[in-house]
């Protein structure tokens, strides 16, 4: 379950490469947050899944925080000027925040997995070391990252404190639909969105990433995600956010050709013995 997990969640930038030239960042997010609300409505209500009675608030506040608010601040900020090699680097910090915060849902991160953090954000920098660019980067920028890492930190503590048990179809229907209510006037305010999605070019490209967000990432890799929130520490969940870079790069370098230099590599090494470090029993 982590190995297809991380494989899945490293598609979200290749997705992105596919889609963001053909529609506005939040625009997209939206699309993508009503997809999956009409895919997921039918099934909760064919298969009768149990609602979460005395569960919604929560649920989708911790959804709003892990999709809305980490997708949006990612997003923005590479819309405005943040390279995405520092945008990578900063959310990275993401394990070593949940290993600090961790105590207050009264988790213990021992020493061997401290050694495992710092390695493993050791590994991202190295793999990201060669695409950080501070050209084009604005204060604005800063701040969207920050909120995404911010709200991927504490979306994730507050799931597993809060609401770490809930119905897959029914508590992923109620977070998106949340998201897509937190998203909307973000899309006005930025974008000038209208209900035409005037700014959306439909071409193949964009569709095909759009469905891949749609049915793997925001319904495939999330569930995937809620069931190791479930049954693990939030320590070793995020962790495994550290082999993204390195699985995203080798995807670019399959898909696109992307070069990644000798320190790349050892980057990926380091950060899966990071990995290694945290989640070992």
């Amino acid at each position: 379950m982590p190995f297809l997990f991380v494989l899945i969640w490293s598609t979200g930038f290749i997705a992105a490469k596919y889609g963001l030239p053909y529609a506005p960042p939040l625009t997209f997010l939206m699309l993508r947050f009503l997809g999956v609300a009409i895919i997921l409505l039918p099934l909760v209500l064919f298969m009768r899944a149990p609602w979460p009675h005395g569960k919604v608030g929560h649920i989708a506040v911790a959804g709003v925080l892990v999709q809305a608010g980490y997708l949006a601040g990612v997003w923005c900020a590479i819309k405005l000027g943040m390279p995405a090699g520092l945008s990578a680097l900063i959310v990275g910090m993401q394990p070593v925040l949940t290993a600090f915060a961790a105590p207050l849902i009264g988790e213990r991160v021992r020493g061997r997995q401290w050694i495992g953090l710092v390695l493993g954000l050791s590994g991202v920098a190295l793999v990201v070391a060669n695409k950080v660019s501070l050209i084009g980067l604005t204060w604005q920028s800063i701040v969207w990252c920050l909120i995404a890492l911010f709200c991927i930190t504490v979306g994730t503590l507050y799931q597993k404190h809060h609401c770490p048990q809930f119905d897959l179809r029914s508590g992923t229907l109620i977070q998106y639909v949340a998201s897509l209510l937190v998203v909307l006037p973000l899309a006005i305010w930025f974008e000038g969105w209208t209900p035409a999605f005037a700014d959306v070019q439909w071409t193949p490209q964009f569709i095909g990433a759009w469905a891949w967000s749609v049915l793997a990432l925001s319904i495939g890799a999330i569930f995937l995600l809620f069931a190791l929130i479930r049954r693990s520490a939030a320590t070793q969940v995020t962790s495994l956010l550290y082999l993204t870079p390195p699985t995203t790069a080798i995807m670019a370098w399959l898909m696109f050709g992307e070069t990644f230099s000798m320190i790349g590599v050892l980057g990926m090494l380091l950060a899966i013995a990071g990995v290694a470090f945290v989640v070992r029993k």
